[in-house]
Parts: structure tokens; sequence; C-alpha cells
């Protein structure tokens, strides 16, 4: 599990370099999951950054019910501001995931949050 949680930290610190205060770590930083990284991207719906992202197999921090998006009973425990939690998105890792796998995710990522423009 320490080549996963290397590969998760990999992940977060590169968004983080790219996105700077755009991102935001939901839960520890250190007492977490090695195979889970769940961020938030400030003022932006998970689900439309996901949508824009092909052959990324990752989960919202919301669920879409009726049409109505409501936000996760967890994020929701945590206290994360809505605001935030709405731009939750939960990537999981494992025994078959690379550094080239997680660069690739990365490099996505930014790509379409700043290309849509973010106004934080």
């Amino acid at each position: 599990m320490e080549r996963v949680r290397a590969l998760r930290d990999r992940l977060w610190q590169q968004l983080q370099a790219k996105l700077g205060n755009r991102i935001a770590l939901n839960g520890h930083p250190e007492y977490r999951l090695p195979s889970t990284l769940n961020v938030s991207f400030i003022r932006r719906p998970g689900s439309e950054i996901l949508s824009q992202l092909e052959g990324l197999a990752a989960s919202t921090g919301s669920a879409c019910h009726s049409g109505r998006i409501e936000l996760s009973p967890v994020l929701r425990a945590m206290r994360i501001a809505p605001e935030i939690a709405m731009g939750a998105i939960r990537f999981s890792l494992g025994r078959g995931s690379t550094q080239a796998e997680v660069d690739e995710v990365a490099q996505g990522i930014s790509r379409v949050f700043l290309e849509r423009g973010s106004h934080a």
C-alpha cells in the first residue's frame, strides 16, 4: 500500500500545484485511506469536471435524485460548506494504478478546470 499511497499523494500534490487555492482536500491530510483521494474543486461542480474527462472512473461528492443534486451525507457530516462540497470528486487508486496514469489524470483535470475558467 505504500506505493499506492505515494501515487495518491503525487496526484494531490500535482493538483494542488496546478490549481492552488481552487482545490481543497476533503479529509485529514495524514490519517486517511492510502488508496483514496477526495478533493473539492472550488466553485465548480465535480460532475461537470468528470463529464469532460473520457476514460476516467471516479465519483462525485453529490448524488442526483429525480433531477435534483444532493450533497453526500459524509461531506455534510464533515461540515464541508455546500459550495465546496458540490465540487467534490473521489479518486480511488489500486495495485494496477501507475505513475503515468496519475500524471495523465492531473494534467487532464487541470486542463479542463483551467480551460473552463475559475473565478476563485
